[in-house]
């Protein structure tokens, strides 16, 4: 294995040269919806919005749109909040707040006030969009993008910026293609050769396929770009409708798909294959999108220097392996280990171990998801399991193996997964006649 000259140069530096911001990136305010409830997270989302659920070792799920902005060259974000947006704001407030308002640039909260007359929360997406009109007027923009905070990927925004101004688009939908069984939990549309959307059902029954694939649907990745002008004519026309439920994919995108210049971008790589995308919604999902990390060469690559991922770094020492003892020997296998993590004498494989976690001696964790500041003693086999930031799992603990077990103290999904959280233990870090 080797690496050219340029490489290593590009190693070595010691700054990241991401896209520069040109007249259209600098035209363009973006818009991350962050404030959904995230309750097929069960209790992942007890006491944090799901986009701060963290993910693959040392991020939250917020990371991943946000980067993908500030790498495309888009600087003016702001990020819309509601449901348990503590640690959210937070995070937002640490790892976000480098850029300069005074040039234009910056990630700026927007925390659901009751905006409107009615002195309601966000009631969907849509109207998330409406409560903030003014705000967004406020900033001039020639086009806004909407983004999902919930969803896992790297992508050049710029891209869709571009198909959207060059197809003379309303409103352009980004897309991904997905098998048609798994298309009934997205909402699918239908195009013409030119790319211009037909139709737009939400979470269909009976998805449409693609012409040429007939196994296979285009599926919505919660990803819009609109010409501002027709935004503001949707949005007051959908907050004035008694029938709608205010949201893209339900009222928004099916209602103006007639009237309007819709087009489709499909996501794909260099290569025109779909390219790699993950929503990330239930516990299995969200296991099995960490796991994948700890493939040899994972789709998504987080050690592209090209493409970083940005986030707020605690400061922790480097990870440690200590003993190497028969049966007692710190190691790891295909996995990531953070900083500030120690394994005593224990042996872990297939797994993502996050910042500050110790492991006992004689303890196994095979294919496990173990979140920041988690204790595990001494004689534990921990299989298949994803462990919640803050647990203490006792000497000589063994979740993952007998699941019936398993489900009279933890939550047990349809794959076989448990999810332990510290309340589940008895240990309640947030209950304060605990204090």
């Amino acid at each position: 294995m080797s690496i050219s000259p340029e490489e290593q140069a590009r190693k070595y530096r010691y700054y990241i040269e991401p896209k520069q911001v040109n007249e259209l990136t600098r035209s363009t305010l973006v818009l991350i919806l962050a404030g959904g409830e995230g309750s097929r997270l069960k209790q992942l989302t007890s006491w944090r919005a799901k986009p701060a659920v963290p993910f693959g070792g040392k991020y939250r799920i917020i990371d991943f749109p946000l980067s993908n902005c500030i790498n495309s060259g888009l600087r003016r974000i702001g990020v819309l909040t509601q449901y348990r947006a503590h640690s959210l704001i937070r995070h937002l407030q640490r790892a976000w707040s480098f850029m300069r308002n005074e040039i234009g640039e910056f990630v700026e909260i927007l925390p659901a006030q009751q905006r409107t007359s009615e002195r309601q929360w966000y009631q969907g997406t849509a109207d998330a969009l409406y409560q903030n009109i003014d705000i967004i007027n406020r900033h001039h923009a020639e086009y806004v993008m909407v983004l999902g905070g919930d969803h896992v990927y790297t992508m050049d925004y710029s891209k869709m910026l571009v198909h959207h101004v060059e197809r003379k688009a309303d409103f352009t939908v980004g897309c991904i293609e997905v098998p048609k069984e798994e298309a009934k939990d997205f909402g699918v549309m239908s195009i013409d050769e030119e790319m211009r959307i037909t139709n737009f059902t939400e979470k269909p029954d009976e998805p449409d396929c693609m012409p040429d694939k007939p196994d296979t649907a285009l599926a919505s990745m919660g990803i819009y770009v609109f010409t501002t002008k027709v935004l503001y004519k949707m949005l007051m026309s959908d907050a004035s409708s008694l029938t709608s439920s205010h949201d893209f994919g339900r009222d928004i995108i099916p209602a103006n798909i007639g009237d309007q210049h819709a087009v489709a971008y499909p996501f794909r790589n260099d290569d025109g294959e779909p390219d790699y995308w993950r929503d990330v919604g239930t516990v299995d999902s969200y296991w099995e999108a960490n796991i994948e990390l700890c493939g040899i060469e994972p789709e998504l690559n987080l050690y592209d220097r090209y493409w970083p991922i940005w986030t707020y770094q605690t400061q922790h020492p480097p990870a440690k392996f200590i003993f190497d003892d028969e049966g007692r020997r710190g190691a790891a296998i295909d996995s990531l280990v953070s900083a500030g993590c120690i394994l005593s004498g224990a042996s872990v494989k297939r797994s993502i171990i996050f910042f500050s976690s110790t492991i006992g001696s004689y303890s196994s964790v095979r294919d496990s998801v173990i979140l920041p500041k988690v204790f595990i003693g001494q004689h534990c086999r921990i299989k298949n399991t994803i462990i919640d930031k803050g647990c203490v799992i006792e000497d000589h603990m063994v979740i993952g193996e007998d699941l019936e077990e398993d489900k009279k103290r933890f939550h047990v999904t349809r794959k076989g997964i448990v999810l332990v959280t510290p309340e589940m233990l008895g240990q309640n870090l947030f209950d304060p006649k605990d204090l």
